[in-house]
């Protein structure tokens, strides 16, 4: 029988379970599929430990890879073994085989290997959004980005850099450097929150930057604010340190900032729009422009060790599950 991840409750990686689950028929607009890679992704925690509630008992994992085995009722555009990704939609991707919503698969390339769709599908179309839509990345373009050693973050800065970006990347230690240098940062510097203004002025002859991406939260918010330019753009994409305190309007008036808290799901909720993106991110792999890079892949049976791996902050890359 096919078997999934299953959460109970909220905790640590203790209450991760491996299920049994019957295979069923797909209704009308479901296809049903065997998974073949499922990437490992910083929500999955965010769900796990209750950071981002959701109802239980739950499946979890949002992004994963793998043949269609089975099409329901008034599903167009799909028949059963054809290779597949996705990711968002139903929690329940940390499976064997699992069913989900016709709309949210994406036609899977024959240059796209099913371990690299589950390492880049998520973290492109973030990267194609965050780049393209909330703040248009152009050659030339200013850009301050956190994390740029890891899995995300190496796709931001590579992707900014093929569009002509001057990338300033920010690591947490000095092993990360060469790393960041690799994905196409321009400067590197270590975070330092009183620091990290002052070397953003130096290397920018005081213009500061256009944009920041900032997935770090509430220690890095003010400091994000002080690399801006006049009219520059803050986009805070995450809550690794918790989330943002509440804003006081006067801080982002002094140099008529833009701040902004955009998610993925309101960029690819309608199906045409996720579609094309997912073209893209697939587009840029082909070009050699986007890299997957799989730091370490778990056997669905060792899911507790993954999620321990990421949440340490020791991967270099993305971590992969396999059934």
């Amino acid at each position: 029988m096919p078997i999934a991840v299953i959460i109970e409750q909220n905790g640590g990686p203790e209450v991760l379970e491996l299920r049994e689950i019957e295979r069923r028929k797909p209704n009308k607009g479901e296809v049903w599929i065997e998974q073949k890679s499922i990437g490992v992704n910083y929500l999955d925690i965010n769900h796990r430990d209750g950071s981002v509630p959701v109802s239980l008992p739950s499946g979890i994992g949002i992004e994963g890879a793998g043949r269609v085995v089975e099409v329901g009722p008034e599903v167009q555009g799909i028949t059963a073994g054809d290779r597949v990704a996705y990711a968002l939609g139903e929690l329940g991707s940390y499976a064997s085989e699992r069913m989900i919503s016709a709309d949210r698969l994406l036609p899977l390339p024959d240059w796209v290997s099913y371990d690299d769709a589950a390492a880049i599908t998520l973290k492109g179309l973030t990267a194609h959004y965050l780049l393209h839509s909330t703040y248009e990345v152009k050659p030339g373009t200013r850009v301050l980005m956190y994390g740029v050693a890891g899995a995300l973050g190496q796709t931001l800065a590579t992707w900014a850099k093929s569009l002509g970006a001057i990338v300033i990347g920010v690591v947490a230690d000095q092993q990360s450097i060469e790393l960041a240098k690799q994905v196409g940062c321009d400067s590197v510097l270590i975070w330092d929150e009183n620091q990290l203004p002052v070397q953003v002025a130096e290397l920018t002859d005081g213009k500061m930057v256009d944009v920041v991406y900032d997935g770090i939260g509430k220690d890095s918010f003010d400091t994000s604010l002080a690399c801006l330019r006049t009219r520059g753009t803050l986009v805070s994409i995450g809550a690794i340190s918790g989330l943002p305190d509440p804003i006081d309007i006067v801080k982002i008036n002094k140099k008529s900032l833009y701040l902004t808290r955009p998610s993925l799901v309101a960029y690819t909720t309608d199906p045409q729009e996720y579609k094309a993106r997912g073209e893209a991110v697939f587009n840029a792999v082909e070009k050699g422009i986007l890299k997957p890079t799989v730091w370490k892949t778990y056997p669905l049976s060792q899911v507790r060790e993954a999620h321990q791996a990421l949440q340490s902050g020791q991967s270099r890359g993305t971590i992969l599950l396999k059934p």
